[in-house]
């Protein structure tokens, strides 16, 4: 098990490596001129050229990779110009590591932006999370138990009903009727755990978190059937009902077990993408998180925030993937030998 988690760990280190590579070949070796648009519209060519200088956009997309790794680990001091730094040192912004950048937009580094707006997505994340799983896994379990009833064909209906519907509308009909037209519960605005207490905080994450959640939820509740019943069917349940084991020990200790192995899968990858992908009702609900920070950054054109959203939550994804495997590994120990 300790060979096959640092086999894993190793693999995903090098996709780290190689992702932040092509991410910043992606944005930085194009035509656009990043140094024009950090600068602003109104810059003349002077401007521009101070501000490659000080963001390190006139040096060669390989060395601003290095510098940029390098910022990672023991941190960067912005402009990076040594001289420009020397003449104005009142101007100079220290970037702790893990430095991801410094937004020349906003005049503030990277990891300020992101440190803001991601205690928003975590806990609109959090909740959706523990919605769609708890919620989707139990009534798919109920659905394959109950296959071939009203119960199995209700369940199934509204969770396709559910799946058709986007993001949007069910965010703006909660809001819209939910909250502001019948007043059943309060409008939400976001409220951290320190400010609110957890009861303040949870109860203004509801509906974004259902908001969230429904898509999910929707497909869980579909993929949970179709895996149990797939479990149920196998050889080994036939024999586990031939020894007189409870229907309840059958389908809880060795169906359902079986079950969980792929959906430990999705849920790895479903849960690092949900922190970026939010966009849609972080927008109907106004909160501020990483989704709405990234459409920001996309209309302003700015790239160190784009890179660094993009390479924070690529980061995730991976780490996810390396979490799941060594689940999986140790749900199904055959996977240990591949």
């Amino acid at each position: 098990m300790l060979a096959f988690a640092v086999r894993r760990v190793f693999v995903g280190v090098l996709m780290l490596i190689t992702m932040s590579l092509v991410v910043f070949v992606l944005f930085f070796a194009g035509p656009v001129d990043a140094a024009k648009y950090a600068c602003g519209q109104k810059c003349n060519d002077a401007a521009v050229a101070a501000t490659a200088k000080s963001l390190g956009y006139d040096q060669p997309v390989y060395e601003q990779w290095s510098s940029f790794m390098a910022g990672l680990v023991k941190g960067r001091e912005y402009p990076l110009d040594p001289e420009m730094r020397e003449k104005a040192p009142e101007s100079v912004t220290n970037c702790e590591a893990p430095c991801l950048g410094y937004s020349k937009v906003d005049e503030m580094t990277v990891n300020k932006e992101i440190k803001d707006a991601i205690p928003i997505s975590v806990s609109l994340g959090i909740f959706a999370i523990i919605v769609w799983l708890t919620v989707g896994i139990l009534f798919g379990v109920l659905a394959a138990v109950t296959k071939g009833t009203i119960i199995d064909r209700g369940i199934v209906g509204f969770s396709l009903l559910l799946y058709a519907f986007p993001t949007f509308f069910i965010g703006t009909l909660l809001l819209e009727f939910v909250s502001i037209e019948w007043g059943w519960y309060p409008i939400p605005e976001y409220v951290s755990i320190a400010d609110g207490g957890i009861g303040r905080w949870a109860v203004n994450l509801v509906l974004p978190g259902i908001t969230l959640a429904v898509f999910y939820m929707a497909a869980y509740v579909r993929m949970s059937r179709a895996f149990v019943l797939e479990s149920m069917s196998e050889d080994y349940i036939r024999t586990a009902r031939a020894k007189g084991l409870k229907a309840r020990t059958v389908l809880f200790k060795h169906g359902l077990r079986a079950a969980l192995t792929p959906l430990v899968s999705m849920a790895g990858l479903d849960i690092a993408g949900v922190l970026g992908g939010a966009i849609i009702t972080e927008s109907v609900f106004n909160y501020y998180g990483l989704g709405k920070l990234a459409v920001a950054a996309s209309d302003n054109y700015d790239l160190p925030i784009l890179v660094g959203l993009v390479l924070m939550l690529g980061a995730l994804v991976i780490v996810a993937n390396i979490i799941v495997d060594i689940l999986y590994a140790y749900i199904d120990p055959r996977v240990r030998v591949s």
